[in-house]
């Protein structure tokens, strides 16, 4: 069953079983946690292709884009990345393994790091960028410019409100 018959047939299940219950709103957050889901997995299948994870690829994309000539501490990068600086330390390891990235001593904290990308890191980032905007244009492309601009607005939001609630 493709995601498009799923949805409509868990709407139609939740309108056969609680038929006084409105759930309009359970429905839209399938509807958006089942697009995340197969976004992402596209998105994945160009980042294996750079032997990447979507979470290495990131950390990559945040440091060619964010980082500043000193570089960034592990903090300061896993915050770009809105993720603990736990979560990081790993990735951090495996992409220094492969020469795409090195932590130098911060010069104003010998305690903390400063994380920098290789010529080979950036050279990756360089030869991957173009190719992950490719696979995202391609699955945007059923939207005009204005409905994705419309689509950001709306989702930027949601967030804004669901930021201002107690999880």
């Amino acid at each position: 069953m493709n995601l498009l018959n799923l949805l409509d047939r868990i709407r139609h299940d939740w309108q056969t079983r609680e038929p006084e219950l409105d759930t309009a709103p359970m429905l839209t957050f399938i509807t958006l946690t089942r697009a995340q889901a197969l976004l992402d997995d596209h998105v994945r299948a160009t980042a294996s292709g750079a032997d990447l994870t979507p979470t290495t690829r990131d950390l990559l994309f945040t440091l060619h884009r964010s980082a500043p000539p000193e570089g960034l501490t592990p903090g300061e990068l896993a915050a770009l990345l809105a993720v603990s600086p736990a979560s990081v330390t790993g990735s951090l390891d495996r992409l220094e393994t492969r020469g795409l990235l090195r932590r130098a001593p911060d010069p104003q904290d010998r305690r903390a790091q400063r994380i920098h990308l290789t010529d080979t890191g950036r050279d990756l980032v360089r030869m991957h960028l173009p190719v992950h905007l490719r696979r995202e244009e391609d699955l945007l492309s059923p939207l005009s410019a204005s409905e994705r601009q419309q689509l950001e607005q709306l989702l930027r939001r949601l967030i804004a409100h669901a930021e201002t609630r107690q999880p």
